[in-house]
C-alpha cells in the first residue's frame, strides 16, 4: 500500500515536495559547512593537541561551518518526519556534487574527467533512487 506522501493530488504530495526541498537545503547548507571547514582547516595549528584545540575553538570559519552542518540536521531531520528515510537520504549526496563544483569556483581546485564523471554517477544514482515503482 502507499504511503499517503506517495499519492498524487494528496496533501502528501505537497508535504514529499517540501521535505525534498528541505533536503536539497540541506545538501547545499552542508556544502557550504565543507567549504567553509576547509578554509579554517588552513589555519589551524598542529603543533600540539591542546593548540589544535584552542586553533579551532577560536577559527571562525570553522565554528561557521560546524554551525552549518547543526543547521543542516536539524533541517533534515524536520524533513525526515514527513517522508521515508530511504528517498530522503540519497539526496544528501547532492552536497559531492555542490563541493566539487564549488571547490573549483572558490578555491582553484581541479576539475577532471573523473570527477565530472563521479558527478554524474552521483546524479543519475539519486535519479534512480528517488524512482517511485508505483507510478
Amino acid at each position: 500500500m502507499d504511503s499517503p506522501a506517495a499519492v498524487p493530488g494528496s496533501s502528501g504530495t505537497l508535504r514529499r515536495r517540501k521535505a525534498i526541498i528541505l533536503v536539497v537545503f540541506c545538501t547545499i547548507l552542508g556544502a557550504a559547512a565543507q567549504i567553509l571547514l576547509k578554509v579554517g582547516s588552513r589555519t589551524v595549528d598542529t603543533e600540539s593537541l591542546w593548540t589544535i584545540a584552542w586553533s579551532m575553538a577560536l577559527n571562525v570559519p570553522l565554528i561557521l561551518g560546524l554551525s552549518l552542518y547543526g543547521l543542516s540536521t536539524v533541517l533534515f531531520i524536520h524533513a525526515l518526519r514527513n517522508e521515508q528515510l530511504s528517498l530522503l537520504y540519497p539526496l544528501i549526496s547532492l552536497t559531492y556534487i555542490w563541493v566539487t563544483f564549488v571547490s573549483v569556483a572558490l578555491l582553484g581546485e581541479s576539475l577532471s574527467f573523473w570527477k565530472i564523471a563521479g558527478v554524474l554517477v552521483i546524479v543519475s544514482g539519486v535519479a534512480l533512487l528517488g524512482k517511485d515503482d508505483s507510478r
